[in-house]
């Protein structure tokens, strides 16, 4: 295609929203959708994009961005307890699916460096493929999700002495890896884990201070970016300083907010770096040589799904779930294109064994998604059956085995309260705070909230809106307040929402949503109403009663009211209604006997 940049991506937006909602629409995936498109518009088709390598290598910012996303669902602590499946069953995966393919080459008449090379490099997994099928099948806190992204995380760390001891295996002049880059390499991972994390929160911050979205977003981007091309330049794996610098913002009280700004960039950028990876590949060699381009697809499928099915079964898994496991980590990894040219130019691997070589992984990667689907249905493969639920509050209070299904938007006044009884209960919730100084302040005392608006639908995603049953909406502001409650009404109808209610107004328009309002003024107000009814001397089981009847009396008022609230004249009415009926209510209290007058120390 010779037009412009914007011609060039009018066709690569138009092909993915044609291909994606097709392909979904038949229950074949979204990762399939983007390959076809690419395959469709390559050089090999109808030739709209001549040089896909262009968009391949502006595309990986992608997978920079999917790691920094995966980076934030880890904190340090957590990625500690996950570090024996990493080094664990990852060292095992890529040791045997390195031996066995290598061993393959070897017999192939590969010298021993280049099977070295080639079989670690097919012994990597797409991080970007795989991680988004689970995600596709809401397999990602599944057992066997749970232990393919360890091993697809230990691969990108392997990837990095595996990079680096081409040019050292190839004897290429001026290319080998000397003690000073790798003490540059090292002091560039030690600088960016121990300086990273207040740099980053304290950067955050000042720019949340600002309240101007755009400069947060661009920020986010500028924090990704900036540390995947520092890691790169120290000669590490850009996508690896991405992950760090997940990992490190994973406990800052900005991750939600800085997640929720990242997932668009990371979505379609993902989805324009399969549409690239199908532009590479090779319909022409594969045409040329269908037997030997099937055959290797064929052995890495089969080589990888088998160890993979071993570990899976080692690890105490069902058979179920090891052929998932199998089937979502068989196929072969973006990182091994890297590898291929690599090779090529240390004199590892002949132009025609590379050309191979890609279109073997291209084709793993495009054929997964339809082998996964087509393993599901012939094994009949059904979601688990889920645990049955216990009983609500015993849910809520199981805060090591649950996700927080309790969310407290607004930490002021109102919504601390409820935070710390919740926190004394020990029931786990998430709390969204739009103003940068309250967060800061609370969370010195050990309150774990989160910086960022409630008002928009892809922060309340990021938090976990979708497992939250209870919707505390405490905000402030009533605009704001009712803009939050009707996105949560729209986007979970079958959540609970109780919302913080300034007057009677707000609380008709609550209502209007089926939101439960609590006016924030009127149980202090009947508080204090009861306390001066027992300083002039009535018993406090009468006052209590006086009170209580009173509450329920305004709380069925306030309903009677909702009805008819557009009509100021009926609100009148029924107030002077309600008057009445209240005071010819405690005239009849006044006038029995058994009534307890107040009393009256001077008589």
């Amino acid at each position: 295609m010779h037009g412009t940049g914007l011609e060039l991506a009018l066709v690569l937006l138009l092909a993915a929203v044609i291909a994606v909602p097709v392909f979904k629409r038949f229950g074949l995936g979204a990762v399939l959708g983007y390959l076809a498109a690419g395959v469709v518009l390559g050089p090999h088709v109808l030739g709209f994009v001549q040089d896909a390598d262009r968009i391949l290598n502006a595309a990986e910012i992608g997978v920079v961005m999917l790691l920094f996303v995966i980076g934030l669902e880890l904190s340090p602590s957590r990625l500690m307890v996950m570090r024996r499946p990493v080094f664990g069953a990852g060292t095992v995966q890529v040791l045997l699916s390195a031996v066995v393919l290598g061993g393959l080459l070897l017999l192939n008449h590969f010298s021993w460096k280049s099977a070295l090379v080639i079989g670690t490099a097919l012994a990597l997994s797409s991080t970007a493929v795989g991680l988004q099928l689970l995600s596709e099948h809401k397999a990602l806190n599944t057992d066997y999700g749970r232990l393919g992204f360890a091993i697809l995380l230990f691969q990108d760390l392997v990837a990095i002495p595996l990079l680096a001891a081409i040019p050292l295996l190839g004897g290429v002049k001026n290319e080998t890896l000397s003690w000073q880059d790798a003490s540059i390499a090292l002091g560039a991972l030690m600088l960016v884990i121990v300086l990273g994390r207040p740099m980053l929160r304290q950067l955050f911050n000042i720019v949340a201070r600002t309240r101007m979205p755009e400069v947060f977003t661009a920020t986010a981007l500028l924090v990704v970016l900036g540390t995947a091309w520092f890691m790169a330049e120290a000669g590490l794996s850009a996508s690896l300083g991405a992950f760090i610098a997940g990992v490190l913002l994973a406990d800052s009280e900005f991750r939600h907010e800085i997640e929720s700004q990242i997932e668009p960039f990371k979505g379609l950028l993902l989805g324009l770096f399969f549409i690239a990876v199908g532009m590479g590949i090779d319909l022409k060699r594969v045409a040329a040589e269908p037997e030997i381009i099937a055959l290797g697809v064929a052995i890495l499928l089969v080589v990888k799904f088998s160890i993979l099915i071993a570990l899976g079964l080692a690890a105490r898994m069902s058979l179920r779930n090891a052929l998932m496991l199998g089937s979502v980590l068989w196929l072969g990894g973006e990182f091994a294109f890297v590898v291929f040219n690599e090779a090529e130019r240390a004199h590892l691997l002949g132009r025609i064994n590379h050309d191979r070589l890609v279109a073997v992984v291209s084709l793993s990667m495009a054929i997964t998604p339809l082998l996964l689907l087509a393993l599901q249905r012939s094994l009949q493969l059904k979601p688990a059956p889920r645990p049955t639920q216990p009983a609500p509050d015993e849910t809520l209070k199981d805060a090591g085995a649950q996700r927080p299904q309790v969310l407290i938007a607004g930490m002021g006044r109102f919504g601390q309260i409820v935070g710390r009884l919740l926190t004394a209960q020990r029931i786990p919730f998430v709390a969204l705070e739009a103003d940068p100084d309250t967060v800061k302040d609370l969370r010195r005392f050990g309150n774990q909230l989160y910086y960022g608006d409630p008002t928009r639908p892809d922060l309340l995603r990021a938090a976990g809106a979708e497992h939250i049953r209870v919707f505390v909406m405490a905000m402030d502001n009533p605009d704001t307040n009712l803009r939050a409650v009707r996105l949560v009404r729209r986007m979970y109808p079958k959540a609970t929402v109780l919302a913080r209610a300034r007057n009677r107004q707000h609380a008709w328009k609550l209502l209007d949503m089926s939101a439960e309002p609590f006016r924030e003024v009127f149980g202090s107000s009947l508080e204090a109403s009861e306390r001066v009814l027992t300083a002039l001397g009535f018993p406090e089981n009468v006052a209590r009663d006086h009170v209580q009847r009173f509450r329920e009396h305004d709380e069925a008022l306030l309903k009677a009211q909702h009805l008819v609230y557009d009509d100021e004249a009926a609100v009148m009415q029924t107030s002077r209604d309600a008057r009445a009926d209240l005071m010819h209510l405690f005239e009849a209290d006044a006038s029995d006997s058994t009534t307890v007058k107040p009393s009256n120390d001077k008589e």
